[in-house]
């Protein structure tokens, strides 16, 4: 479940960056997974919805939002769920280790 209490509060220019995502006018299914995907299948989504974010021009800001809420699906900023665990558990220290998540967000795509 995300942690909701941990969003900024309702001011429209924290949110602005969504509206310039490559993945606005994209069907959702690309990026959150449907009931029972596993392996080969999984793995091409993902890889298809990484391509995506490689583009975006809000990756960086994208990623911490879904690393900050502790989003628990899809796709976000170039992470899927797993990498964003992974992530989180190795210490990311919120929107001010955005250097070292700029880092990894220029590693190639898995």
């Amino acid at each position: 479940m995300a942690h909701f209490h941990r969003l900024p509060g309702p001011i429209a220019d924290i949110w602005s960056w969504q509206h310039r995502g490559a993945c606005r006018d994209r069907d959702s299914s690309q990026f959150f997974h449907p009931d029972g995907e596993r392996g080969a299948s999984r793995g091409r989504r993902e890889l298809a919805a990484k391509r995506v974010c490689e583009q975006c021009p809000v990756r960086a800001q994208c990623a911490a939002y879904a690393l900050a809420t502790r989003e628990p699906y899809g796709v976000w900023g170039g992470f899927t769920e797993h990498e964003r665990l992974q992530l989180i558990r190795e210490g990311w220290a919120g929107e001010l280790d955005l250097r070292g998540l700029e880092e990894r967000l220029s590693e190639p795509s898995r």
